[in-house]
């Protein structure tokens, strides 16, 4: 995470508190995204699913061998021999890839930074499945938060959003104060968890 980092405060005592730039958005976010991912996978002990970053992964890999392909072949026969095989590797790896990829992280990752699989305690139905997605708007202070959740046998989804300020969580030395936003994080949790009871 960049502009983090770990070290020792001495008021709470603890030994990993983390420390970022309050000038710098995506810190601010990343810290907060990876607090809010702490709750749900230490608290509650949900397993992270490595799927969707896998399958983006698996993507960026394919376009990056028809690069080291290219690569070769234009070492092997020498342009204009390769024009051909160059023109190819780089319309299907950086044209056809890219959109495939963009499509991808638009309507299947859909901006989540964690998916929690939530196992059955029986071991015989299907994973519940939670998602954590956010959002901080350059040069705004407001957090938005939302987490889902998806039944393993119906498949009904349920959410919750929550907006707070940055201001609420971090201290003016930029430390991170989880004792004011894990509590945010388990609320929105005891809401949908909540909601799928009266339903």
């Amino acid at each position: 995470m960049m502009g983090a980092d770990k070290s020792k405060d001495s008021k709470s005592g603890k030994t990993e508190d983390v420390k970022i730039d309050k000038w710098d958005t995506s810190a601010l976010k990343n810290a907060l995204d990876d607090a809010a991912k702490k709750v749900l996978l230490d608290t509650y002990g949900y397993k992270e699913s490595h799927k969707l970053v896998d399958c983006r992964l698996f993507i960026c890999t394919i376009a990056v061998g028809f690069a080291t392909f290219a690569l070769i072949w234009d070492y092997l026969r020498p342009f204009p021999e390769s024009r051909p095989v160059l023109i190819t590797c780089v319309s299907l790896s950086y044209f056809v890839l890219m959109g495939v990829l963009t499509v991808y992280t638009t309507y299947c990752e859909k901006g989540f930074f964690l998916v929690a699989l939530e196992k059955d305690k029986t071991g015989v139905d299907p994973d519940n499945v939670w998602h954590l997605s956010s959002y901080l708007k350059k040069y705004d202070d407001i957090y938005h938060l939302t987490m889902s959740y998806m039944d393993g046998k119906t498949k009904k989804t349920t959410s919750a959003e929550v907006s707070k300020s940055v201001a609420q969580f971090f201290d003016e030395k930029g430390y991170l104060c989880t004792e004011n936003f894990s509590p945010v994080v388990v609320s929105l949790r005891s809401t949908i968890t909540k909601e799928k009871k009266e339903k």
